[in-house]
């Protein structure tokens, strides 16, 4: 998070009524509700595991495994389970 001096960016307007409840001191704002993007959005990590779980699932339906599936993709049985027994 980056330190903006308020003075430099708000109208005087806002900074005097600002001023009114707070003085010299930080004040964090928030960003707005559904702005905020989730866990891995930005990287792609949520969408490289939900497609990783999803080819657990297929091969798992298929035939494989779940010993075979935590060996192939370094996870544990337990990992391997929620994988395939979740409702998505």
């Amino acid at each position: 998070m980056k330190y903006v001096n308020a003075d430099v960016i708000l109208p005087e307007e806002l900074l005097i009524e600002i001023q009114k409840y707070i003085q010299g001191s930080m004040v964090y704002i928030p960003i707005p509700e559904g702005h905020r993007k989730k866990w891995g959005e930005n990287s792609g990590s949520r969408t490289y595991l939900s497609q990783r779980n999803e080819t657990i699932r297929q091969q798992y339906f298929d035939g494989l495994t779940i010993a075979a599936l935590s060996e192939e993709y370094c996870l544990s049985s337990d990992s391997i389970k929620k994988i395939i027994y979740s409702k998505k």
